[in-house]
């Protein structure tokens, strides 16, 4: 028999976070939303917490989970904000991931003990201003120096979280170090923060996601040692295609998170509020809504626990992937929309959090392959394309 109860450990690590997101994360986050806020405080208590080093080894500075222990952490913190939930998110899926992945043992311990710790954030830069959604369309380059020591580094990022904070301490970007244009040769190189010709722009002024950062990157005669190459050369596209899979359960444990938030909150609401003489609760019309609003949390859920399982058990993951990131941003979507309507005006007013929710949802649709880019995927690998 099937059984989908969590495991002590993580039951446990569940309620922590969860303990952490209401107490700690709730009291202060809409303020720091509103002023666009990088949450630091926030941040310093969740890496002494081992957040950032969930999925990591003991050795690297870790906890010695696994990817699922970060799913958990990210769906109990989104149920509360977003802005922190993509900060953890971005950090280590994106940002510590591919050198633990692909980093020689040297990049790895001089790397990701502070990451771990989350005393520093390193990014994941992919995607650029005119590439959208095409990773494969990268124009940045990174040529060796004469003598083979360095690279050189040219071109720019778009929409690149976590690269401009006052801890983020590095940029792994995709550049072209070879090739012809119909088949480029697209490698990862760790950028350090401050190196010189590495300009970080001035923060963006987003719909949502307010208290996290996000930034465009330019390149001009940036210069790192060559030993700075994550992987081998000719393979940066192919492994950051991996992490991207990996990201897409993350990113549906986090829409899961969002989507389940909107009935904790209209769960409060709807027995404090009254219309015509009575609380909203008791209008059969709220109660269907609610019951379609925690059915999509729940097959959100479903999915993402399912594309974990696979991925941990050293399966096949990409449809499933997918499948989970299509579905829970589908229900994030949905979810917001029917939570600001329960609320009415005062869901139109940012002291409420399910207007923050709304503002945070759309950019799920959008963020770690569009939700086309996703039905591309389940098409291809069912065998639907021809």
């Amino acid at each position: 028999m099937i059984d989908h109860r969590l495991p002590e450990e993580y039951s446990e690590l569940r309620k922590t976070v969860e303990q952490f997101a209401r107490e700690q994360v709730a009291p202060v986050i809409g303020e720091l939303y509103l002023r666009e806020e990088f949450p630091y405080e926030l941040v310093a208590q969740m890496g002494r917490m081992g957040l950032f080093g969930l999925p990591f080894p003991e050795e690297y500075g870790g906890m010695g989970g696994d990817y699922f222990a970060l799913c958990l952490a990210l769906e109990e913190l989104a149920r509360v904000d977003s802005s922190v939930a993509i900060t953890l998110e971005a950090g280590v899926s994106l940002g510590a991931m591919p050198i633990y992945r692909f980093g020689s043992e040297e990049q790895k311990r001089e790397w990701l003990p502070p990451l771990c710790a989350g005393a520093n954030l390193a990014a994941f830069g992919l995607t650029e201003p005119g590439g959208g959604s095409d990773a494969g369309a990268t124009r940045t380059t990174a040529v060796l120096s004469p003598d083979g020591g360095e690279w050189i580094i040219n071109g720019s990022k778009a929409f690149i979280t976590n690269s401009g904070t006052d801890i983020t301490s590095a940029v792994t970007v995709t550049a072209v170090t070879g090739g012809g244009e119909k088949r480029k040769e697209i490698s990862a190189i760790l950028v350090p923060s401050g190196t010189p010709g590495f300009t970080v722009s001035k923060k963006y002024s987003k719909v949502g996601w307010n208290a996290s950062d996000t930034h465009e990157l330019s390149f001009a005669d940036c210069r790192v040692p060559a030993a700075n190459l994550i992987g081998e050369r000719g393979r940066g596209y192919s492994q950051f295609l991996r992490i991207l899979d990996e990201g897409r359960i993350a990113i549906a444990a986090l829409a899961t998170g969002l989507a389940q938030g909107c009935v904790d909150e209209c769960l409060r609401y709807i027995h404090e509020r009254e219309a015509f003489g009575r609380t909203i609760g008791s209008y059969q019309s709220i109660q269907f809504t609610l019951a379609d609003m925690e059915v999509r949390a729940h097959t959100a859920r479903l999915s993402y626990y399912h594309a974990a399982s696979r991925m941990l058990r050293g399966e096949s993951f990409k449809k499933e992937a997918a499948i989970a990131k299509l579905v829970g941003s589908d229900a994030a979507m949905d979810n917001t929309r029917a939570a600001t309507q329960i609320f009415g005006g005062y869901g139109f007013m940012n002291e409420f959090p399910v207007g923050r929710f709304y503002r945070d949802a759309k950019i799920l649709e959008i963020g770690e392959g569009t939700s086309e880019v996703q039905r591309m995927l389940i098409a291809r690998e069912i065998g639907a394309t021809g």
